[in-house]
């Protein structure tokens, strides 16, 4: 009855619509204390999955599979932590050389620009280089890793369950979905997708990070692999992360080597964004993976507001899971659309229609394989 009513008032649904959505993002952003480690577990979970599933197809036992994989992720994500521990305690020795080096550069900057008859040092100083900020701005990250520390136990141990439960997921998909096939492929597409874009986006945040890395080792750069590390996180927000990613190398460039130096790096950064963001990624992932420009923007801000800067840098990934949730399903097709970089008709090849219309049983075969390969190795 209510839905009648509804349909016979369309302004009232869309109003009990917009209401329904604002409690949702209050239960979001009320919940953030629970529902971030959750969500990051689920994520470090689905990336490391293929691991865990190598591991049973070669007959090793579930509980030590479950354990190795737990066990990599806990070594990858200490070192990395280690890592930034180790050169933030550099950066507090190094750092008053720096504003040291950094002021000549501004005095001799401030001085050609005085011989050129613009009055700089009337509007600018170098106050914003004060040593005893940037010694606040570290202390504030060193507690902010403390923090880290506190969680991880707990993002651990949900991402335990979760692989333990992994293997059995495509047998209570079964169960619940009963005779509906249809129902059932469309499930395990959406796990499918989401898997296969994560997995994608941690390679492609790897290869950007190791390039990185590889770029200030020949810069002769401090810090070359935390600057990598940087490179690697910031790259799952597109535009946006790739450009914050490169603020620090570049400055550090332009503080020990100069402007010449400074230069080559800024373009280093951005050839390496290029050639990974605008050429191998649209090729691996294709074209329907990706996002609007505008909803990256939107993603960022909302998601930042709503769980905090662990939020900002799940934005992307999050908005892709959910485009890819809502594309596979008819009556919400139409919001993939709108979060789509691409129209639907710049996808169709000269007279043969959409794409999807073609390749859709073997989307379906591909699924059936998939959950029947999951379940004979949860067996």
């Amino acid at each position: 009855m209510i839905l009648d009513r509804m349909d016979e008032r369309p302004g009232a649904g869309l109003l009990l619509v917009f209401a329904c959505l604002a409690i949702i993002v209050a239960g979001l952003k009320a919940a953030a204390t629970i529902l971030v480690p959750f969500v990051l577990a689920l994520f470090l979970a689905v990336v490391s999955m293929p691991i865990m599933f190598g591991l049973r197809r070669r007959k090793v036992w579930a509980p030590l599979a479950v354990g190795t994989t737990v066990l990599i992720n806990a070594l990858v994500f200490g070192l990395m932590v280690l890592i930034v521990t180790n050169a933030l305690a550099d950066l507090n020795t190094k750092f008053p050389g720096y504003v040291s080096l950094f002021g000549g550069h501004w005095d001799r900057w401030m001085m050609e620009l005085e011989a050129r008859g613009i009055p700089a040092t009337a509007y600018l100083n170098i106050d914003f280089a004060d040593a005893t900020r940037v010694f606040a701005l570290v202390s504030g990250a060193v507690q902010t890793i403390a923090q880290v520390f506190t969680v991880a136990f707990i993002i651990g141990l949900i991402m335990t369950f979760v692989l333990a439960e992994a293997t059995v997921f495509p047998l209570k998909f079964q169960a619940i979905l009963g005779g509906n096939r249809q129902g059932r492929l469309r499930l395990m597409q959406i796990a499918k997708e989401v898997q296969v874009y994560l997995g994608l986006k941690f390679v492609l945040s790897l290869a950007t990070g190791v390039s990185v890395t590889v770029l200030c080792l020949l810069a002769s750069l401090d810090f070359p692999v935390l600057l990598g590390l940087i490179a690697f996180v910031l790259n799952f927000v597109p535009t946006i992360g790739s450009i914050i990613a490169a603020i620090p190398g570049v400055l550090l460039a332009l503080v020990l080597h100069g402007e010449v130096t400074g230069l080559i790096v800024a373009l280093g950064y951005f050839a390496i964004n290029t050639v990974i963001g605008n050429i191998i990624d649209p090729h691996i992932m294709g074209r329907r993976m990706g996002l609007s420009t505008l909803v990256v923007v939107l993603s960022l801000l909302f998601w930042g507001w709503v769980w905090g800067p662990v939020g900002a840098l799940l934005s992307v990934p999050l908005t892709m899971v959910l485009k890819i949730a809502v594309e596979n399903v008819p009556d919400l097709s139409w919001i993939a659309v709108l979060l789509d970089d691409v129209p639907p008709r710049a996808r169709e090849p000269s007279g043969d229609g959409p794409p999807s219309a073609a390749p859709q049983p073997e989307g379906d075969a591909a699924v059936a394989v998939a959950a029947s390969e999951q379940t004979r190795v949860a067996s």
